[in-house]
């Protein structure tokens, strides 16, 4: 059975959909393939209730915007998407608070091209959580966000890390990769 909660963000509504123990979407309002994330929503097969995972992400949430550093791995997660796309996702994951890495970055890291990369980490279903904000253009430009580029601007601002063509930090140094 799906369940899901709607929280109220900095960014506008945020839907969080469970299923089995594990987050499987977080999607932020007029976000692109929202209906594809939240499908058991959309076709009333999931009940809205705060069950102990959609508590977790909550409590998550809450610390997140308030400015707090936080593993996403704290969080069981399971999105639904391709092996390629899941390859892409993982690595976003070790992507820490406040840094970024480029399209181009973690292309070369997958053997992959950038429109690949960018078109895995814009069908991400677990916005926030699995931190595809963090990936920038090659100069460190605000590109692409399936939540808006507005709201992909204020996650890099709460987490002290827009991103300017003269300095995009290495998060691969400080991940030790």
């Amino acid at each position: 059975m799906h369940y899901y909660i709607k929280y109220d963000s900095p960014l506008g509504e945020l839907t969080v959909l469970a299923e089995g123990g594990a987050i499987t979407a977080l999607v932020i309002e007029n976000q692109k393939f929202a209906e594809v994330h939240l499908k058991p929503v959309l076709e009333g097969k999931a009940a809205q209730r705060e069950i102990k995972i959609l508590q977790r992400a909550r409590q998550w949430l809450d610390a997140y915007f308030a400015g707090e550093n936080l593993d996403p791995y704290r969080i069981k997660l399971n999105p639904e998407g391709t092996d390629f796309q899941q390859s892409v996702w993982e690595m976003l994951l070790d992507i820490p608070y406040g840094y970024t890495i480029s399209y181009r970055d973690i292309a070369m890291l997958l053997h992959s091209s950038p429109r690949a990369v960018g078109g895995a980490v814009g069908r991400n279903p677990i916005s926030i959580i699995i931190p595809c904000h963090r990936v920038v253009g090659t100069c460190g430009s605000v590109t692409g966000y399936a939540g808006g580029i507005e709201n992909k601007l204020k996650l890099l601002e709460l987490e002290d890390a827009v991103p300017n063509s003269y300095n995009v930090p290495d998060w691969r140094d400080l991940a030790g990769k």
